[in-house]
């Protein structure tokens, strides 16, 4: 492609210093491409808040160049955005491979979301658009159907390799190790490369090693049934489950709807052939013990998710036994670590045997690659400069020198931001004007209107609780007709705590009627008066701050 002077763009609006919500954008001209768009899940003090996602102003604002959003392979993180970016900003088509298209579909159908342009990628498609040509190379992940992009600007091409590792015995096809290297050959001026587990040092565990470690698991369990939670979209895993309880003479009990979703995939692209091993709860009945695998969600301590509820005893399904197994196929994301403890423990106070992923049970692997495996890409793309991407800064920082020990010059490398701007041109890549970027909370239906000024109140609320007090005013004589009504919930019992509600009865009396002996008082006026001095009183006798809401109504005689 000739260069017309023009400059490439490529930037992140999510992704960046956390894992997750990943969403990249690379601009030429009038055209943009979006590559991904992901959700992450909150953290503890987002109190109800469902996901994360991006701030999209910036391609609402340049709605008419985009010409694709281009998926790199079918984990929330990637797709779990797109149904909410769809209801802002008009995407022409969406390029997926066979299992993230299914997934997608699945996804915008639960949501009633009438999107038909979804096209269909594999290795060998090629994209084209004016200025800018797209195509793809297998990578192994742990979903199947995972791609790296490969983006042709006239500034020159770049890599995207999405999620990945290298495993030279993996459950499904090979990375395309030969199209990298042949690529690398060509010349790359910019590799996007993702950097979860760019502070694990050496090589990843192949998918076999843990076929193994759990065909020892199913065969010492010779006589317990079996409960194992896995990621739902860990679709290679769930293969090989299957095929282990089939060599095992077990049948499988799935639980937990996005499990139910993934098999369903998984069995619609051939990926799981007998369909015989799979029965519902009412079919277990006849079976022993041994003859039986529960799958379920919940491998991250979820408190709704299926393994939470059997370990609550609140699934109306499924007791726990005695001498259940249970195994934890998975490692904790970050964050998660004490929910999953919460129900660990749980499970062990109910007798149960639990086997996690450690040092001896090789029963998980990461679908990421650690430093060595990162240090592979670099060498076989052989970019000019590296832009780490998908990891906290910790992470990116880690990965820019693996780059550099891999022969890298530091000036050529970018620890960046959600919104910073890399500016590819004739004189190579540099940093550019920042764009809006920014993170957007969904609450149930609600996208964007939960905004810091609520999660402060939701964090006060769920500390200190709420104190509302109830103000019957006559608006003729400018007085109290009754003393102020005080209600708590999550501050103090009221039953166990009479004189300091009474305390602060009066407390908000005098305020009150100090407050109505202005004749120029408003309703406002009071509420603010009573929020202000009732907070030092209370705080001053009790060390909390709860949130005061006064409730006035005005009364004529």
């Amino acid at each position: 492609m000739k260069n017309n002077n023009g400059v490439t763009s490529i930037f992140a609006l999510g992704g960046l210093g956390e894992v997750g919500k990943n969403m990249y954008v690379i601009e030429y001209a009038n055209e943009l491409v979006i590559i991904d768009a992901g959700v992450i899940f909150p953290e503890d003090g987002l109190l109800g808040v469902d996901y994360v996602i991006q701030d999209v102003t910036y391609l609402k604002q340049n709605e008419n160049k985009i010409k694709a959003l281009i998926i790199t392979h079918g984990h929330e993180d990637h797709i779990g955005g797109i149904s909410f970016l769809l209801q802002k900003v008009n995407i022409p088509v969406i390029y997926a491979s066979r299992i993230a298209l299914d997934l997608i579909t699945k996804k915008l159908d639960d949501k009633n979301i009438g999107y038909k342009n979804l096209e269909l990628y594999d290795e060998n498609t090629v994209i084209k658009f004016k200025n800018i040509k797209v195509d793809f190379i297998r990578t192994t992940h742990s979903i199947p159907d995972s791609y790296a992009i490969v983006v042709r600007t006239p500034n020159g091409t770049i890599v995207h390799t999405g999620d990945f590792k290298f495993d030279l015995t993996p459950i499904g096809p090979m990375a395309d190790i030969h199209k990298m290297a042949r690529l690398g050959d060509e010349g790359v001026k910019l590799l996007l490369t993702e950097s979860t587990n760019a502070l694990s040092p050496g090589f990843s565990a192949s998918e076999a090693i843990v076929d193994e470690a759990l065909g020892d698991v199913f065969a010492k369990a010779t006589s317990n049934r079996i409960i194992l939670a896995t990621f739902a979209s860990n679709i290679y895993r769930i293969k090989h489950i299957v095929e282990t309880c089939r060599q095992n003479n077990r049948k499988i009990i799935t639980f937990g709807r996005s499990m139910k979703n993934s098999i369903e995939i998984a069995t619609k692209n051939g990926l799981i052939k007998d369909t015989s091993i799979l029965i519902d709860i009412n079919q277990a009945k006849d079976l022993k013990k041994s003859e039986i695998c529960i799958l379920c969600t919940g491998s991250q301590g979820e408190p709704l998710a299926a393994l939470s509820r059997i370990a609550n005893g609140t699934d109306k399904q499924v007791q726990l036994m005695p001498d259940d197994i249970i195994v934890f196929s998975s490692n904790p994301i970050p964050g998660n670590s004490a929910s999953i403890n919460r129900v660990i423990n749980k499970l062990y106070l109910k007798g149960v045997k639990v086997y996690t992923n450690s040092e001896l049970s090789d029963i998980h692997t990461s679908g990421h690659a650690k430093a060595e495996e990162l240090k592979w890409m670099i060498r076989l793309i052989k970019p000019e400069y590296v832009m780490p991407i998908h990891g906290e800064y910790r992470m990116l920082k880690e990965h820019t020198n693996l780059a550099i020990s891999c022969g890298v010059l530091e000036e050529n490398t970018f620890i960046c931001k959600n919104g910073d701007v890399l500016i590819m041109d004739d004189k190579g890549v540099h940093r550019g004007k920042s764009v809006q970027a920014g993170d957007v909370y969904v609450d149930g239906s609600r996208v964007g209107d939960i905004g810091s000024i609520v999660i402060k109140d939701r964090k006060i609320m769920s500390n200190d609780g709420v104190l509302v007090t109830i103000l019957n005013i006559d608006s003729e004589k400018h007085e109290l007709l009754i003393k102020p009504n005080i209600t708590t919930r999550g501050f103090v019992l009221v039953n166990e705590n009479a004189d300091l509600i009474k305390e602060i009865e009066n407390k908000v009396a005098e305020i009150v009627n100090k407050t109505l002996s202005n004749n120029k008082y408003n309703i406002i006026d009071i509420k603010n008066q009573v929020i202000l001095e009732l907070n030092m009183f209370i705080d001053e006798k009790t060390g909390r701050r709860p949130m005061i809401l006064p409730v006035i109504m005005e009364v004529k005689k």
